[in-house]
């Protein structure tokens, strides 16, 4: 055969030139649709202007002719990096880990990646993560708790969205917030359900908004209580700090409390300890409730009586939210709900 007879590739490259990669244009031709659809698809702006199973096809269509977007193309184009900044304390403390695995899940779903900012301070101020990033960074999520971080962070003229935080703040663009006061209100009434009117409040020694929350939302279910009394003891957010501080509410003058309400798993954790070294029992003695729903809440015996905190859902719906920013759109609204576990560290007074 002579080089006359040689026929061309589809492609029109000689023979060893590579293929020509697909194009959005050979998407939308793929899936019978225009290439702007390709386009909202593939950028992740689909929701509510594209039907689920267009945006299958279109999804399927990309996948079996190996289109890959030109993300630094777009990028450059919309002036954005995909990049978010999430600023929470350690990653040591379960629910911050978790709060993470949401947002980052949310991100890849839309082209985007997270950066993680754990204070190195575990719960107290994080330094100013803005020195060398801010020019990188498309928005911020950040956790009430890393308080330090926040002159920064609003100075920083990117979008914010807080976690657990005052909604009343004018500082943020958009708030994403649990159900806080429900819970301790569903560990209230739980209690008092089953008799207790002595209580002891384990709280935090962690300045934070969730925490005043949990405060203010049982003083306020105790207050029309007439033979119901409460008192606060601060308790560091260790199991050992919080061991000492239950140990102390328990043998302090006065009659003993029958119910020790903490704000957090770990704290209830050092309050379990506190009961059995006194030589009491927990639920017989002293009930002990929690919050949070960590897995320590199941590893320690019995059980612990706690609220349940979609973490996940928070971290979710905090990307949502900054994503909604970034489009020019509203975040979703409302507080995520939480559900009260009720296990072996209750019983009745």
């Amino acid at each position: 055969m002579t080089s006359a007879d040689a026929t061309p590739d589809d492609s029109g490259a000689g023979a060893g030139t590579p293929p020509t990669p697909p194009t959005s244009r050979d998407v939308a031709r793929a899936a019978g649709v225009s290439q702007a659809t390709v386009s909202l698809v593939l950028g992740g702006k689909w929701r509510g202007r594209v039907s689920d199973r267009t945006a299958d096809s279109v999804r399927e269509a990309a996948r079996e002719l190996g289109y890959r977007p030109n993300l630094a193309a777009r990028n450059l184009r919309l002036g954005r990096t995909r990049t978010a900044l999430l600023v929470v304390p350690a990653l040591t403390n379960e629910f911050f880990a978790r709060v993470y695995a949401g947002a980052a899940r949310t991100a890849a779903e839309h082209d985007f990646g997270v950066v993680l900012y754990p204070s190195p301070e575990g719960t107290g101020p994080a330094r100013d993560p803005f020195a060398s990033a801010q020019a990188a960074l498309d928005g911020v999520i950040a956790s009430s708790m890393a308080t330090g971080a926040l002159e920064a962070i609003r100075g920083a003229g990117l979008p914010l969205v807080m976690l657990d935080s005052d909604p009343a703040d004018p500082g943020a663009a958009a708030y994403v917030n649990l159900a806080i006061a429900d819970g301790m209100r569903l560990v209230t009434d739980h209690l008092l359900a089953l008799g207790h009117r002595r209580f002891v409040h384990l709280a935090s020694a962690v300045a934070s908004w969730t925490f005043d929350v949990r405060a203010t939302a049982l003083q306020d279910a105790l207050r029309h209580v007439p033979d119901a009394e409460v008192r606060t003891v601060r308790a560091p957010l260790d199991v050992r700090g919080a061991r000492r501080a239950a140990e102390l509410a328990l043998a302090g003058p006065g009659p003993r409390p029958t119910a020790l309400v903490c704000d957090d798993d770990i704290i209830a954790a050092g309050a379990c300890k506190a009961v059995r070294r006194l030589g009491l029992r927990v639920p017989e003695d002293v009930s002990v409730t929690g919050f949070d729903d960590l897995a320590l809440a199941t590893a320690v015996e019995p059980e612990l009586t706690t609220v349940r905190l979609p973490a996940e859902r928070v971290g979710e719906r905090g990307m949502a939210a900054l994503l909604a920013v970034l489009d020019g759109r509203p975040p979703a609204s409302g507080d995520i709900p939480v559900e009260l576990m009720v296990r072996g560290s209750t019983a009745p007074a």
